[in-house]
């Protein structure tokens, strides 16, 4: 909580360019951590800890996919972001492929993901820690923590955000280091863990005259391999290295709350060392999350493993399972006193640092994306309050959510989040590819191949929701057909039939003029001729109306004291700059829109870039 005051002063909060992008002025670490911190949230110390109680290490090839989908963000995706000269990334396709629909279409789905995945398991895995800890009313903590959440992304904008996480994060790391020491310490060293995770069976296996089968409780043979078979593994490897890539290429190189904190880079040397760091800070959670709770079953073997219905019920409020206490239940019981407190604030913090990265960017999209279709020509002042409004609404969407996670919470947290994503992402990957690395893609291509993934996608979402997924002891009796099909097999099918479409539809119809498409794509990154923007009438039309504007603004009176006051605690004092002249203008746009680099700092980080994909490759093989 240090953080908001200094970037209230610091960066300027009364512009969009201000609160949304941290004023283009972050150096390399703050973005490296920051990204680490909007992509662990207490979300991941619940659901990985759970998976990883439940069926070994596998689930840490989730973390070791980033690292090399990191280097793809900084090397190649920012530099055509930056040149395009954009805030958010639908704005991104609207410039690339012109018209409206694409854009909105985007926004819309990106929130509703938001909801249904970040925002709504975030809250879920927060409570589950407050819950055990203090034994608080769920519903009276999230309304505590979502509340002071609000207070400090509503009055500071990325800037405080960006600060925030970079402190948590710090604190996240530490937290969990002196946990996994006392975990080791507590079962013998690594050679016993793998000893006696195998041999972590509960004791309760029966009820009313059932014996429940054996796989439902013994630990999986192959529990310590990343690579699992690829038809009987719960993960298994074609779907880990390609599947996987898919969803990672969808989060990693085209979600606004990642991309975000890149373009919010001092200039292309700090974005690419921001990238790389978080890439070495994503090795961490294999051995702070993943190992922990597996550890975390062999401590509590009869909570974290039950698979009696009703034990499960009594331990933790879920007949399906309990593997979801694994990490708080560890926190609470093996911490000492003070450490304990420093870690739930930690996970808090967690909680918040994600939320506020996520209420930021939602606000960003509905400001940028959807309010100016409703408002053809709002000012600077309106668009600020009609985030922070939104912002508001999104808390109370969010609140009404959580019974409906807490009663999907089947001790399948992170497989809820990660199905849901395998379900919508994959076409919004599929078009991003395309659209930065194949000019001849147009419109109509992404708009069809977005619409054939969507309904493909919700298909099969909507059959599993309605169907239940089940579990061990109950099995869902959806049909193979449909269920039968991995999830991530499922992401590859549906990347590739949206791919397909877009390419299909683009080469029958006729193509974008190189005109257009100037340092918007791959092989037109360095041209330096005049780009026509698609929609240029329009946003002249904006710009001569903006001109009127502030010949109005001008003469209004000086406000009273007390109104003052308000507009500066929430970054609505707009600093009256002196206007700015065309070649002002154009030298602005210049800056922002700039991705040299000094040869020297290339080099530095190109060579880091390197040993990170080398280190990747060993991680993935030295655990196979």
């Amino acid at each position: 909580f240090l953080s908001p005051p200094q970037a209230m002063y610091s960066t300027n909060r009364g512009t969009v360019g201000g609160f949304f992008l941290a004023g283009r002025s972050m150096v390399w670490w703050p973005i490296g951590a920051s990204l680490f911190a909007s992509n662990i949230g207490s979300g991941h110390f619940v659901g990985i800890a759970g998976t990883a109680a439940a069926g070994g290490i596998a689930i840490g090839g989730y973390e070791w996919n980033a690292l090399i989908f990191v280097v793809v963000l900084g090397w190649l995706f920012v530099p055509i972001y930056i040149k395009a000269g954009v805030v958010t990334m639908p704005e991104y396709l609207k410039k690339r492929f012109g018209g409206k629909r694409i854009q909105v279409y985007l926004s819309v789905l990106s929130l509703i993901l938001y909801i249904f995945t970040k925002i709504s398991a975030d809250i879920f895995s927060g409570a589950v820690f407050i819950q055990l800890a203090i034994g608080l009313n769920l519903y009276l903590a999230i309304i505590i923590l979502l509340a002071i959440t609000a207070l400090y992304t509503i009055t500071g904008g990325l800037a405080a955000v960006i600060y925030t996480d970079t402190l948590q994060t710090f604190i996240m790391v530490v937290g969990s280091f002196i946990l996994m020491g006392f975990a080791f310490s507590e079962v013998g060293g690594y050679d016993a863990f793998m000893r006696r995770y195998m041999e972590a069976i509960p004791s309760n296996i029966s009820y009313k005259n059932t014996t429940i089968n054996k796989e439902c409780y013994t630990p999986r043979k192959d529990s310590f391999h990343i690579f699992r078979d690829a038809v009987t593994g719960d993960l298994p490897w074609p779907g880990l290295v390609f599947g996987l890539s898919i969803l990672a290429l969808w989060y990693w190189c085209t979600d606004q709350v990642i991309v975000q904190r890149c373009l919010s880079g001092k200039n292309m040397s700090h974005v690419k060392a921001g990238c790389i760091m978080c890439g070495y800070l994503k090795l961490l959670p294999m051995f702070i999350i993943v190992m922990p709770g597996m550890i975390s079953r062999i401590l509590y073997t009869d909570v974290v493993a039950c698979v009696v219905p009703e034990v499960c019920q009594q331990y933790c409020g879920t007949a399906v399972g309990c593997t979801n206490v694994a990490y708080p239940k560890m926190v609470v019981e093996l911490m000492p006193n003070g450490l304990r407190g420093l870690m739930l604030s930690v996970m808090l913090a967690s909680l918040m640092s994600s939320l506020t990265s996520i209420f930021n960017s939602a606000s960003t999209l509905f400001t940028m994306d959807i309010y100016t279709k409703i408002r053809s020509r709002p000012s600077e002042k309106e668009l600020m309050l009609a985030g922070r409004a939104f912002m508001v609404l999104l808390i109370g969407i969010s609140i009404a959510w959580v019974p409906v996670v807490q009663s999907a919470q089947s001790g399948q947290l992170f497989d809820y989040i990660q199905s849901v994503t395998s379900y919508l992402g994959p076409p919004i990957a599929a078009v991003f590819l395309l659209a930065v690395f194949c000019k001849r893609v147009n419109e109509q291509g992404a708009f069809w191949g977005l619409m054939v993934g969507l309904l493909t996608g919700l298909s099969r979402m909507i059959a599993e929701f309605a169907y239940g997924t089940g579990n061990c002891v109950t099995p869902s009796n959806c049909p193979f057909i449909i269920c039968g099909i991995h999830y991530l097999y499922f992401a590859m099918i549906l990347f590739g039939v949206s791919a397909i479409v877009i390419l299909a539809v683009s080469f029958m119809t006729k193509p974008i003029p190189d005109v257009h498409l100037y340092r918007l794509c791959w092989s037109l990154r360095n041209s330096k001729e005049e780009r026509i923007d698609l929609d240029a009438d329009e946003e002249q039309d904006k710009a001569d109306e903006k001109d009127e504007e502030s010949v109005n603004e001008e003469s209004k009176e000086e406000p009273g004291c007390f109104k003052k006051a308000y507009n500066w605690f929430c970054g609505l004092d707009q600093q009256k700059g002196p206007k700015l002249s065309k070649e002002e203008e154009e030298a602005l746009k210049k800056k922002l829109t700039d991705t040299s680099e000094k040869p020297l700092w290339r080099n530095v980080v190109n060579i880091n870039g390197i040993i990170l994909l080398a280190v990747a490759v060993f991680c993935h093989a030295f655990f196979a």
